[in-house]
């Protein structure tokens, strides 16, 4: 080996010495990183491990907080898999089985249940129901709620809980009981009302009537007072009945309120004029006003309206010693009609506003009050005004008066009527002479809104110096400022050229004061002052008649039609004479039955041809043997198989029930006509025959 070659197997050795030492360092130091690495991951691990031991801790707590509370309800609660096996119960349904809770874990037990109700489905899929069930403590009400839920496995089982509601369906049956009893009591208290009622109508019927056919024959004045003191003691007593009952008709909730289209400007003016000799009688003045813009026509219920007024009304009157009442009807917003009652009486006291609206009471609730009365009138009205949709206010001041009003949402009717055209009034100049609170202002109301120039002055000196000075075409002067002043001013205005002059007289007044066309007046109308009354005095036909006044029946008794035949089914002799002795004063003639089966003979003997035919049947309802109703469909039997035209029969009843008029008209009565019978109710049932008669 030469040299050159044994330097290079010295070289190669030491090279590959040298590669080893380096392998050994890298596998060294490769060794080094992998124990590094591996002593993180143990402390990642050791980490995480202490982390996972932490939430195994939380969870086991959480889990025994969520146990410990779960067994400390009262409720029972269960959990059923698909197979309907339980997988677990709390403790209260153990004690609820009287099982021992290990016991119940795998079975489908299920506490026996008397009855199930009322499973309702609820919109997140759980399901509710009342069961009545046998368990160790007795018969128990239970309430479930069964929801859907998913276990640890992720299956779907159902779970129930329950609520003991034992006590609270004990309560309710006891309130179920009670409310049966409480409209069984109420049911008894109607009958009660309706027989007492009749019972109490029909006697009274006999005196308020024979009072009536006393007044009518020749007794001295004396005999007058007594009379009229009798019918005005019956009067009083029929008001607090009907009081009476028509607070336990609201009471029960069995007021029904009809919806029929009826005449604004009657019912007002009507309920004014009713009240008027009442109000008249004590010196004081009623007066009404219907604004321009209020529907003549509404669709409402008349009757109650017209009781709701009178009650107001009547009240005010009762009130009011001196000035007046008024009774204002405006347009409200919203498509409402206001009303509005005002009077100049003793007011109302401030601690006594707030209940003079609850039952029994009275505005003056001492002893030695003098007004009297029920104390149910307003009661009656705050509830009839709520049941058509409004709300009774009052405001008052003790010794000026007071207001109530109310608005109601009607709904107008067109017919083409309309309250005075401005065609009649339109440019008219008219100076009115009073000073009265409500007429005169009212009065010069209803002028302007005809399109009058209306003036309104208290001062007779002054009044007289206007027509001098300003010469008005109209002059109307209020009978109430005295004799002399009113001829006073009829002169003044003749002399001045004034073409109408027109005395305003109550019926009082007109007898005191004599013919008004010899006191200078060409024209009179009577208080309350009409609105087409007004009208027609201002229009330009009525100038042409020198003397032109309201039509006043001589003896304030209505006109009936002549010469029809009535039958009168009636069992009660004092009822039967009164309603023949009206019957025969209005001009009709009267056969009696005693009954119904005495009634229904007599039709029959009609269509027989043994008597002649009766144009009216005048029906009591409650006669012995058969009553009015009955005898009624055997009547209406006999028209049918015979081929007659239909009878009107009215139905006489005591009973002031609505349900009761309802009843009778099904019967196949055509009317009703309530009693204690008055003079205008019997005539308005006859001229109703004749407009029947007319029409058939």
């Amino acid at each position: 080996m030469s040299g050159v070659e044994s330097s290079l197997a010295v070289m190669f050795a030491m090279g590959a010495l040298a590669m080893s030492a380096l392998g050994a360092v890298v596998l060294a130091w490769a060794a080094q990183r992998r124990t590094a690495a591996l002593e993180r991951r143990a402390a990642t691990l050791e980490a995480t491990n202490e982390q996972l031991q932490d939430q195994v801790w939380e969870l086991r707590e959480s889990e025994e907080r969520y146990r410990s509370l779960i067994e400390g309800q009262d409720d029972l609660i269960l959990r059923r898999d698909g197979f309907g096996r339980l997988t677990y119960v709390n403790e209260a349904f153990a004690a609820m089985a009287d099982r021992p809770r290990e016991t119940l874990l795998g079975t489908t037990y299920a506490i026996p249940a008397v009855e199930t109700q009322h499973r309702e489905p609820r919109q997140d899929g759980s399901l509710s129901y009342d069961q009545a069930i046998e368990a160790g403590p007795g018969l128990r009400w239970v309430s479930w709620i069964q929801t859907p839920v998913r276990n640890a496995r992720g299956e779907t089982e159902i779970q129930a809980v329950g609520r003991d509601v034992t006590d609270r369906r004990r309560a309710e049956g006891a309130l179920a009981e009670a409310r049966a009893r409480a409209e069984a009591g109420s049911e008894a208290k109607s009958r009660f009302l309706a027989t007492v009622s009749h019972e109490i109508r029909t006697p009274l019927n006999g005196v308020l009537g024979m009072a009536d056919l006393l007044m009518g024959t020749r007794i001295d004045a004396e005999q007058t007072t007594y009379v009229q003191a009798v019918k005005t003691s019956g009067q009083a007593l029929l008001s607090i009945i009907d009081e009476i009952l028509d607070f336990s008709k609201i009471e029960a909730g069995k007021l029904e309120l009809s919806y029929e289209p009826f005449d604004l400007t009657a019912l007002v003016e009507g309920t004014v004029e009713l009240l008027a000799p009442r109000a008249q009688g004590k010196g004081v003045e009623i007066a009404s006003y219907i604004g321009a813009t209020v529907p003549r026509r509404l669709m409402g219920d008349a009757a109650r309206m017209r009781q709701v007024l009178t009650n107001l009304a009547g009240n005010a009157v009762k009130f009011t010693d001196a000035g007046g009442i008024g009774l204002r009807v405006t347009a409200a917003p919203g498509g409402m009609v206001r009303f509005e009652i005002a009077d100049t009486g003793v007011g109302i006291p401030a601690d006594r506003i707030g209940r003079i609206f609850e039952e029994f009471e009275q505005a003056d609730g001492s002893a030695s009050s003098r007004h009297g009365g029920t104390g149910l009138g307003l009661a009656i009205s705050r509830r009839l005004v709520a049941g058509m949709g409004g709300e009774l206010t009052v405001a008052s001041t003790p010794g000026e008066g007071s207001t109530f009003a109310f608005a109601l949402p009607f709904k107008a009717v067109s017919d083409g009527s309309q309250p005075m055209t401005q065609a009649v009034l339109d440019g008219r100049s008219v100076l009115v002479v009073s000073r009265s609170p409500y007429e005169a202002p009212f009065l010069a109301r209803r002028l302007s809104d005809a399109g009058a120039t209306a003036r309104t002055i208290g001062d007779p000196l002054r009044a007289q110096e206007i027509l001098e000075a300003e010469r008005p075409g109209v002059l109307i002067v209020d009978g109430a400022i005295g004799e002399d002043d009113a001829r006073t001013l009829a002169a003044a205005a003749k002399a001045n050229g004034v073409t109408t002059r027109i005395v305003l007289l109550s019926p009082f007044e007109r007898r005191a004061f004599g013919p008004p066309g010899a006191a200078g007046f060409d024209a009179y109308l009577v208080k309350p002052v009409r609105e087409h009354s007004l009208a027609a005095r201002l229009s330009p036909q009525a100038e042409a008649s020198p003397e032109r006044a309201e039509a006043m029946p001589q003896d304030g008794r209505p006109q009936a039609p002549q010469a029809l035949s009535v039958l009168l089914a009636e069992d009660n002799e004092i009822n039967a004479l009164l309603a023949t002795r009206l019957l025969q004063r209005n001009g009709a003639t009267v056969t009696l039955a005693r009954n119904g089966i005495e009634a229904v003979a007599r039709f029959q003997a009609c269509v027989d041809g043994e008597i002649p035919d009766f144009d009216l049947v005048l029906m009591d309802v409650r006669m012995p043997g058969l009553d009015g109703h009955e005898a009624v469909r055997r009547i209406r039997e006999i028209e049918a198989a015979h081929g007659r035209t239909r009878l009107r029969i009215v139905a006489l009843t005591a009973n002031a029930f609505e349900e009761d008029r309802r009843l009778a008209i099904a019967s196949g009565m055509d009317d009703t006509l309530a009693k204690p019978i008055d003079e205008a109710g019997l005539v308005a049932a006859l001229g109703g025959t004749m407009t029947a008669a007319r029409v058939a």
